[in-house]
This record gives C-alpha cells, structure tokens and sequence, in this order.
C-alpha cells in the first residue's frame, strides 16, 4: 500500500470520525444519545439470573376458575391451595429452574388475579410469568410487549354453548342451510347468532372474537364464566368461550347446557387455538428456558400424561388441591374471589 492510499484511508476515517463526533454533541443537546445507543444495542437484564437469586418465581394465574386449567382455590388443613393442568404445569418449570439454579431451590408464588389483569401486572413487572390457558395465537392491542413460549396445549379453540333446546336447533339448521348454500362459516355463524344475547368472559379470547366478528349479537361482558353460568338480567341465550373449558363443564360441572353443533352432532369450533406460557417481551433467556423445557416434556410423553390426568381422568379437584395443590398470595384475593357480575357490553 502506498502514501497515497494511506492518506485517503486516513482522511476518510477522519472523515467519519468527524461526523460521528458532530452527531454525537447534536444528540446531547437534545437528550437522545443514550435512546440511540439503546435502539442500537438494548439494554437487558439476566431475568434468569434474578429468579436464581431470590429463589422465588412470580407467577400469576386466573382468579376465576377455568376448569380443568385452573380450578377454584381450595381452603385446607395446610393452607389455601389452586390446582389444575396449569398448576401441575408451574411446578414443572420451578422444579426445572432449581435445577437451572445449580441447586438453588426455585419456589413457585402464586399471584391470583383477574384475568384481564394478569396482562397489567406482567408489564408492571410484578409476575416473571403467567399461565391460565392463553391463547398464544389471537392478536389484542391489549397484549403489546408481551411474548409467548411454544404450546403446552395444541386442542383449544371457542365453541358455543346454551341451555336453551330451541336455540341449539335453531343454530344447528341456519348452519346446516348455509352449508347447501356454501356460504363461508363465519357468515353463517353471524346469521345463526343474530339477534341472540350472547356472554364472554371479559378479556377473553372469546371476547375478542365476539367484539371483531358478532356484531349482529347482543354481546353480555361478564366477569368471570362461572357468573355467565348465573346470569338473570341480563339473560343469556349463549355463552362463548374456550372450547376444552367449556365442553369440561357441559360433561361434568353444568349438564344441563349443551354444546352449540352441527349435522351429526359435531362440535362447532370456531377457531383454533394453542394455549402458551406468557413472559415479558424481553425475557428472551427466561422464554429460551421454558421453551426447551416444554420441548422435553412433549417428546417425552409428560405433557401427554398431564392432558389426560386433567381433561380425561375421573377425579375431585378438592383431594387433588390437598394433596397436590400450590399455595397463593392471599392479599387482594377475598375481594376479587367474588365472581362478579354480567352486563350489557357498549357499542363496538
């Protein structure tokens, strides 16, 4: 390399140098140097790391019951205890993350809350996780900065159910109609609810669904499924909602409800949903964790084991919660363990 092509090397680097340097003093002026440098290279934390170091896992979890994902708390000899899939589910990953932590017990501490407010309280950094049968894959301006493991469980999706014979009928055939007609399934579904009342748990999966696409329906929002399942005034011809949930409850808990179906009786489904475990968005160690751990328990067959024990298998929750169950945080839980009430939605 000659004098020549050192200097024009030179000078160029001055060059950028220069610019870099006037870019720099321009940006402290105004205050926006250190955001460029975070828009460059965020700034993260080790959130593993700090679930090590205390020793503890904040999870939240639906204080209305989703059964057989969540069941309602249980008061026992020990102490007041929540069981179901998703409990089981918790402590796999605490169990997993003690031994992440070189041995380091890792304990659960279950945080009950509302549904809609389990989204709230991960953003204000209150909970590493939560899990109550979220449906990763529907989109809500309400879950911005949130992010999702892979499935734990692959078979959800929302159906319909009423305790009204003459609503199912009337359902079954507006379907079986546009059917011949080949009409597309959502048009159908509309024509078939028009003019129904129909509830969902506000928050829900279910409720966005309804809000989006049910517009000729009279949408009740209600706090909880369980107060859908009571609601008077105002009365109810449908309740929407998560499909394993619902059919869980028409088959053991609510028989005198019925499935909304269609010919032959199979099950109408109205979207397909994979329910997931819930981190912050920039959790991405934590997320990588569970991820790997969730890999582990399907291939070897655990995760199976624990779909069937819940959804499938004979039991009573209250044993189960005694023997198995996790204690929770009771602070704020008498006033929101009440499961609220059902109205008429506003305008969409």
């Amino acid at each position: 390399m000659d004098l020549h092509d050192r200097g024009s090397i030179l000078s160029d680097a001055t060059r950028v140098s220069l610019f870099a340097l006037i870019i720099s003093l321009a940006l402290q002026g105004c205050g926006l140097i250190w955001d460029v440098a975070q828009f460059i290279r965020p700034v993260t934390g080790n959130d593993l790391e700090s679930i090590c170091e205390r020793g503890r896992l904040h999870v939240g979890m639906a204080v209305e019951p989703l059964r057989p994902f969540v069941f309602p708390a249980v008061w026992t000899d020990e102490g007041r205890r929540v069981t179901g899939l998703d409990t089981e589910l918790v402590r796999e990953i605490a169990t997993s993350l003690s031994k992440q932590c070189r041995g380091q017990p890792v304990a659960p501490v279950l945080r009950l809350v509302r549904f809609r407010d389990l989204f709230v309280e991960l953003n204000e950094g209150k909970l590493d996780l939560f899990v109550s049968a979220v449906s990763a894959n529907i989109p809500s301006p309400t879950r911005a900065g949130l992010a999702y493991s892979i499935p734990y469980f692959y078979d959800g999706g929302i159906i319909g159910i009423t305790r009204r014979p003459e609503v199912a009928e009337r359902v079954r055939v507006t379907l079986s109609k546009a059917r011949q007609k080949q009409e597309d399934k959502l048009t159908s579904v509309q024509a078939a609810l028009a003019g129904l009342s129909v509830a969902v748990q506000s928050g829900t999966s279910a409720d966005v669904f309804a809000s989006t696409h049910l517009k000729n329906a009279t949408l009740v929002l209600c706090d909880s499924l369980p107060a859908a399942f009571e609601s008077e005034d105002p009365a109810i011809d449908v309740i929407l909602g998560k499909e394993p949930v619902l059919k869980f409850m028409v088959e053991r808990v609510r028989r005198d409800w019925q499935p909304l179906v269609l010919e032959r009786g199979k099950p109408l489904l109205w979207t397909r949903e994979h329910y997931s475990v819930v981190t912050a968005e920039e959790s991405y160690r934590l997320r990588a964790f569970i991820n790997s751990l969730l890999f582990q328990l399907e291939e070897s067959g655990r995760l199976a084991e624990m779909r069937q024990r819940w959804l499938e298998d004979v039991y009573a929750y209250p044993r189960r919660a005694a023997s198995e169950g996790l204690p929770f945080a009771a602070e704020g839980v008498v006033q929101h363990y009440d499961q609220g009430q059902c109205r008429w939605a506003g305008p969409r």
